[in-house]
């Protein structure tokens, strides 16, 4: 069989047997392209998936918002190494906990102030750390000042002020620059581009890399024209194999939320998520010639700026993973994405040329991708 029929007999093969209720993907490997979906909107099996449905991208979110702000560094308007202290004077003068495992501890002052940089890298000190058990002393700290850093809760945080004013209070629970921490940074990149842009982020996203790339369908309100092909989102089945709807196909996904979130808000599809990948790998620039990032923007976005960031070769460059060792039977180091826990995925292999975009219905049930994602991954990026 071809590309195009190996990868849909993997994925149309898991929603068959009810792993997920529907999904999409695109790839693209040696000039070919396999483009397809499988399954519905609904257990109930009513509304099909589409090639175009759209989804939300959770995670998949962060390296787009990372462009964004990669932007305002190649027109000087941040600088990398920049504290982040004249934009976002709230993040200025942090405390440290003593002892990242016990608040009780005490503080000590920052060596040094947050850059661009640490909040690209996820070194700005806050995030979740998954070696701690969990609750953290920083996330519960988060949690108590209405900023849960689990599992996003769609549109659900204060905006981008009171955010940040709440995030103040909370202390740091590494030095900045000392250690990958997830999440957290994406979040603070979005109010930072914002502010630096003065402009609401959703603008500047649209203005510097949805509407240059054509990423039409992307954004973090469903556009009047899509809604009919956007549909609720599911939890995994329980064990009486029945699912629960997360975050319903109702009003509030056609309006912006209070708080655009760099790290998880946006809404995409398999062809957005591909063009936007393919920009990355062109160095930066469309198949149109429309320049969105300098090339050693892209270069530098692209390889390992901080990690391993968990035991499986994974690293992480400007807001953007980056596989630090080859993966057995599939993507090499070097490979550059991300996946989403709402049930995501965006990756580019540069050795290969591959790239592999897999969007679904229903979030994971833990950090670990389901084996629909590894499958998908194997028939993509492994040898043919």
């Amino acid at each position: 069989m071809g590309l195009a029929e190996d990868v849909e007999a993997v994925v149309a093969g898991h929603v068959a047997a009810d792993a997920v209720p529907g999904a999409a993907w695109w790839v693209r490997r040696d000039g070919e392209v396999a483009r397809g979906a499988a399954g519905t909107h609904t257990p109930a099996g009513d509304e099909p998936v589409r090639p175009d449905t759209l989804f939300r991208i959770s995670s998949s979110t962060k390296p787009v918002v990372a462009a964004a702000a990669l932007s305002l560094v190649d027109e000087g308007r941040l600088g990398l190494d920049d504290p982040v202290d004249d934009v976002l004077p709230e993040l200025a003068g942090r405390e440290v906990l003593a002892d990242p495992a016990d608040a009780a501890a005490g503080t000590v002052p920052a060596r040094r102030p947050v850059t661009v940089r640490d909040v690209l890298t996820f070194r700005l000190g806050l995030g979740m750390d998954f070696t701690a058990p969990w609750p953290t002393p920083t996330l519960a700290a988060l949690a108590e000042a209405g900023l849960p850093a689990g599992p996003p809760a769609p549109q659900a945080a204060p905006a981008p002020d009171e955010w940040l004013r709440r995030l103040a209070f909370v202390p740091l629970a590494y030095q900045p620059g000392e250690r990958w921490l997830y999440h957290t940074g994406a979040s603070v990149l979005g109010v930072l581009v914002a502010r630096a842009a003065g402009r609401p982020l959703p603008e500047v996203l649209a203005e510097r890399v949805l509407a240059p790339i054509g990423m039409r369908d992307t954004g973090f309100a469903v556009p009047e024209h899509a809604r009919d092909r956007f549909g609720p989102h599911w939890t995994p089945p329980g064990e009486d194999g029945s699912r629960e709807v997360y975050d319903p196909a109702d009003g509030q996904w056609a309006r912006l939320p209070a708080f655009p979130d760099g790290g998880d808000g946006l809404v995409s599809t398999v062809d957005d998520l591909a063009a936007f990948a393919a920009v990355l790998a062109a160095g930066g620039r469309t198949p149109e010639g429309t320049r969105v990032l300098a090339e050693d923007t892209v270069r530098a976005m692209t390889s390992e700026q901080a990690g391993p960031v968990d035991d499986e070769g994974g690293g992480w460059g400007l807001g953007i993973g980056v596989r630090r060792t080859d993966e057995p039977g599939g993507r090499h180091a070097g490979s550059h994405g991300w996946d989403g826990g709402l049930g995501s995925s965006c990756w580019t292999d540069p050795v290969t040329g591959t790239t592999a975009v897999l969007l679904t219905n229903q979030m994971w049930s833990s950090p670990q991708p389901p084996a629909l994602f590894a499958d998908f991954r194997a028939v993509a990026f492994g040898p043919r």
